[in-house]
């Protein structure tokens, strides 16, 4: 059996250590996180906890699963110090960062490249927020083989192509038949958004252990023929 913690939880916060196994009053986490680690580790059940490429700064841009959290907003923290706790109390679990996550048509990337090629909502594409995204099947496959094996510790689970989020939008709008010539672009930069530019996740390591292939964008994106 194996139970998988993933990153929208809610409820009311209690204190938890920090990101770098501190204590700090500021840092909160929702209870049902303690339901989840508690159930898991009595039951002797596996634990796959669902984290995020926002534990990171943007500094090295290039980050495997060696490198420690460096969050540079509240959010990354908050992912970073979920990690930190999971891995305290249930230290066999896995704790697997991904990044964007893109579906078929359903995902909020997709949906705001639709709103904004018909001109249906105001903003722009980032062409220097960098991520590596993934499909959310291969992310799907990828957490059951490591859930059914026994693997443990930070694994990284993202695609393997770094985009920008206008590359990703062109990608997007070609598949479905859009005109990519009406997505605006931007710079993070010079905007107010808090938060990394650029972040790779370096999912080698984990993809040999793999038999899912995590496909990077130009992969799965590819238009229907």
């Amino acid at each position: 059996m194996a139970f998988l913690s993933t990153r929208r939880i809610t409820g009311r916060p209690r204190r938890c250590p920090g990101w770098d196994g501190s204590s700090h009053p500021a840092r909160e986490r929702p209870p049902s996180v303690d339901c989840i680690r508690g159930v898991a580790a009595k039951s002797g059940s596996r634990l796959i906890h669902v984290s995020s490429d926002a534990v990171f700064s943007g500094t090295r841009v290039h980050y495997d699963e060696s490198c420690l959290p460096d969050p540079v907003t509240p959010y990354g923290a908050a992912k970073a110090a979920a990690e930190t706790g999971v891995l305290l109390v249930h230290p066999d679990a896995v704790v697997a960062r991904t990044s964007l996550i893109i579906g078929d048509g359903k995902s909020v990337h997709e949906r705001a490249v639709h709103e904004l090629a018909a001109g249906a909502r105001a903003g722009v594409l980032f062409t220097d927020d960098i991520r590596c995204p993934v499909h959310v099947t291969d992310l799907a496959a990828a957490l059951m083989e490591l859930a059914s094996g026994d693997a443990s510790g930070i694994h990284h689970l993202g695609g393997n192509e770094a985009l920008s989020r206008h590359e990703l939008g062109i990608l997007i709008a070609r598949r479905d038949g859009l005109d990519d010539s009406r997505l605006p672009t931007g710079l993070r930069a010079d905007s107010a958004l808090p938060g990394a530019l650029d972040v790779r996740l370096d999912s080698r390591a984990t993809q040999r252990k793999l038999r899912t292939t995590l496909r990077g964008g130009h992969q799965f994106l590819t238009p229907a023929t």
